[in-house]
């Protein structure tokens, strides 16, 4: 599915991010500054993976809007066993697929695909922690929240999810809310799962 690709975007600008922390704590990958995609900062990281410190080593990983892939590398530097990054973007795909490499990084899978049509499929694999940061303004989240319900989450899983202020979006009921701060126009929150019984 095509989601408004630009015609006249042939050279695309680079940019980086950088892990802060952990095995590959200062390195620096390439980044690709395509439209939609806007890499978690420094700030909001730290805040982020300081709220996960305590369950970060060895947790399955999800990140269903990878983008840049600040958030799954992160995760990566600090100690999880397996994160996976879907990410739609083709150019964007390559690029965390390259960054896997420069990191010589076994443990991450790049599967470049809609994540709503990924989370569609049934699956055997279950997640502790997962990140939820799409495009602003598609109503998303919910639509993702919702699918992850259907058995992609361990009971207690962790789910960050960052989205604008002014959003209408609802997430389900058995997601408690467990941490929530805001930056400009971005609210940036950690619910933990529990299984319906």
């Amino acid at each position: 599915m095509n989601q408004g690709k630009k015609q006249h975007n042939k050279k695309a600008a680079t940019g980086n991010i950088r892990i802060i922390a952990g095995k590959h704590r200062g390195r620096k990958l390439p980044v690709l500054m395509a439209e939609g995609l806007r890499p978690t900062t420094d700030r909001v990281k730290e805040t982020v993976f300081n709220w996960l410190m305590p369950y970060i080593h060895d947790a399955n990983c999800l990140d269903c809007f990878a983008g840049a892939g600040s958030l799954g590398f992160e995760a990566l530097s600090r100690g999880a066993a397996q994160v996976s990054l879907i990410e739609l973007n083709n150019a964007a795909a390559k690029q965390l697929q390259a960054n896997k490499q420069l990191l010589n990084a076994d443990n991450i899978t790049v599967i470049n695909t809609n994540s709503l049509t990924f989370l569609k499929s049934s699956t055997k694999q279950h997640y502790d922690i997962v990140f939820i940061d799409p495009p602003f303004r598609q109503g998303l989240v919910t639509q993702t929240a919702e699918l992850l319900n259907n058995g992609w989450l361990t009971s207690q899983a962790l789910i960050y999810v960052e989205m604008e202020i002014q959003s209408e979006q609802q997430l389900p009921n058995n997601w408690q809310l467990l941490k929530e701060k805001v930056a400009g126009q971005v609210a940036y929150r950690l619910y933990q799962y529990t299984q319906n019984s």
